[in-house]
């Protein structure tokens, strides 16, 4: 089954959508997702609230495409849900229903009955997302961590990929649904030394104990939003040292007028690839090499951009100023986690 999505949209892109809601939720019964994780990953592929309702023991719970508790109460329409075995799902879209409300419905429908069928202790929050919350005091985050069966003093690596990703093989660990400012992620906990392969796209936190897996998570996250599959399917933390740490920390509204420069060179053709490889060279000449070009061309492209942010790039601090805006420029265009993905699977690190 995980292996279909990233071939079928060629044959038929219905058809393909279809098979990453199945995939999506199918990850999600083997990890043991809890019900607000389940209408959570509902809410965000439908781009609406999600609702639940069981009759024994009577309970209600509504989760908006961002991962957080609805207030309130909602009445389900009869177009937009479905019912069996004492549980109600659906959908609080407004107008005509979506191309993937039914698929959508149908597999959280099954979700749900396979949760409830478990009889296992529910609540409206995870253990993991405790664990990763660093608003949270850090006996209630070990406590969290104890009851995952998480050692202390032993290191770990926060996993986060889209709802959607595609997992080649489904390593044991603590995961669940965990709501970003970005949407929810599929969060998975693995010692440091047991991270390899993993879905496509992934990103994957510095390492840590169980205090410090807040820090993992926010890692991994700004790693995820630096995919750009398929060429770049998972993108590990540690490969941008200190920096992805303050990029984690950022303020989401911070004004930041190199960023904004950057738009107008983006809009360039040549934009996206140059400024890529100005970051990752030494030279003008090098870059020239990175992006196919001769080095005069290269140099033509270097006087606009000059001038649009009024720096000299290859300038002392310049670099580091580039480096930094191009990396969140990057951030806040990020398609990444947009649902449904279209792009193949791979298996390429």
């Amino acid at each position: 089954m995980q292996g279909l999505p990233g071939r079928v949209p060629t044959l038929d892109p219905a058809a393909g959508v279809d098979l990453r809601v199945i995939a999506c939720f199918d990850e999600l019964v083997v990890g043991n997702v809890d019900t607000r994780g389940l209408l959570g990953a509902a809410a965000s592929l439908a781009g609406c609230t999600a609702g639940f309702c069981q009759d024994l023991p009577p309970r209600c719970v509504r989760v908006t495409p961002s991962g957080e508790i609805a207030e309130g109460r909602a009445l389900p329409r009869a177009d937009s849900s479905v019912r069996g075995d004492g549980l109600t799902v659906w959908l609080e879209r407004e107008g005509p229903a979506g191309a993937n409300d039914g698929i959508v419905l149908e597999r959280l429908a099954f979700a749900l009955r396979v949760r409830h069928g478990r009889d296992r202790r529910e609540a409206d929050r995870g253990e993991l997302g405790l664990l990763l919350d660093r608003s949270l005091p850090v006996e209630e985050r070990r406590t969290a961590a104890a009851r995952l069966h998480l050692s202390p003093g032993v290191r770990y690596r926060v996993l986060a990929a889209p709802l959607f990703a595609v997992w080649e093989e489904h390593p044991a660990g603590a995961e669940d649904v965990v709501a970003t400012p970005y949407g929810p992620v599929h969060a998975l906990v693995l010692p440091e030394d047991r991270v390899s392969g993993g879905p496509s796209p992934s990103g994957i936190g510095v390492p840590g104990t169980v205090e410090q897996l807040h820090r993992s998570f926010r890692t991994a996250v700004v790693a995820l939003r630096l995919c750009t599959p398929p060429e770049v399917p998972r993108v590990p933390a540690d490969r941008y040292g200190a920096v992805i740490e303050l990029l984690a920390d950022a303020p989401l509204d911070l004004d930041l007028p190199d960023v904004d420069a950057l738009d107008a060179v983006m809009r360039h053709a040549w934009g996206p690839a140059t400024l890529d490889a100005l970051v990752r060279a030494g030279s003008v000449r090098q870059a020239a090499r990175l992006t196919g070009v001769h080095h005069s061309t290269l140099r033509t492209r270097l006087d606009v951009l000059t001038e649009v942010v009024g720096f000299d790039p290859f300038d002392g601090i310049g670099r580091t100023r580039l480096g930094v805006a191009y990396l969140i420029w990057r951030l806040r265009t990020s398609r990444v986690l947009d649902l449904p993905a279209t792009y193949p699977a791979t298996t390429a690190g």
